[in-house]
């Protein structure tokens, strides 16, 4: 990595505050856009979903537990995956510790994958997490959020992902939706975020995004090629920055491949 500038602390500091001003426009935009996000219309949810998890079936009021409001996050996990995603396993990495902070604001925290509750449980214990993870095995929930191709879709190599029709990466995309439920017990759908949209959920990349090598993915075949499962870095780890995508063992989408975005 090439040094920038050295310069005398006046130069850096009148520097620093021209960044300063344009992270606080950021800053009001983001604002604006949160409020913007709450002011959005909702759809109200009529199907009947069921779930599998640690307490055996649950409806998806029961998500809710005694809070009105719910994110949902969909965990890269199909029935026939040997493992879970690795960059889901990142998200994943950044939940335990904000749990009580989000109950405490009416909010509950539910994860979600279609893989089967015994093989969540198993990969669940083998990471260490305690969060609420619940399987949709059987149910259309993935398909109707959009985050897991149907049979015909994988057929096709095209899948409805972040609102529209594209090239399919992998059978299993991530996102993140969020549900309100009424005093009467109704359930509405009120926000959903895909691709990229996801990244808001990623503490550890606003913390790389500080520092001066910042992500340092530029170089890499596609974003995120440096991850790996937390269990998985040690003394040989290493990253291959040609090395392409490959889906996960198991995987019914063995022709796909993911490329870096415009």
């Amino acid at each position: 990595m090439q040094r920038n500038r050295i310069v005398p602390v006046e130069e850096w500091t009148a520097a620093r505050k021209q960044l300063l001003n344009k992270e606080k426009v950021m800053t009001r935009l983001r604002d604006e856009l949160s409020r913007d996000r709450r002011e959005l219309p909702w759809v109200r949810v009529n199907k009947l979903y069921v779930f599998e998890g640690p307490d055996g079936k649950e409806a998806f009021a029961d998500l809710f537990e005694d809070r009105n409001q719910l994110i949902v996050y969909h965990f890269m996990l199909a029935p026939e995956w040997e493992e879970g995603c690795p960059s889901c396993s990142f998200v994943a990495d950044h939940l335990d510790g904000i749990l009580v902070h989000l109950n405490a604001r009416d909010v509950t925290l539910a994860v979600v994958s279609r893989a089967p509750w015994p093989k969540i449980e198993a990969f669940r214990k083998r990471m260490g997490w305690r969060f609420k993870w619940v399987s949709s095995h059987g149910t259309d929930f993935n398909f109707d959020h959009h985050v897991s191709a149907t049979s015909e879709e994988v057929a096709k190599g095209k899948m409805l992902y972040n609102y529209e029709v594209s090239d399919l990466g992998v059978e299993e995309l991530p996102g993140a939706s969020v549900f309100y439920r009424d005093e009467e017990g109704g359930i509405f759908h009120t926000y959903s975020t895909y691709a990229r949209g996801v990244e808001m959920l990623l503490g550890a990349y606003n913390f790389l995004d500080l520092t001066p090598k910042g992500r340092d993915e530029d170089d890499l075949a596609f974003p995120m090629a440096w991850l790996r499962h937390h269990d998985r870095y040690d003394a040989s780890y290493q990253v291959d920055p040609k090395a392409n995508y490959s889906p996960p063992k198991g995987s019914v989408c063995s022709h796909c491949s993911i490329e870096r975005p415009a």
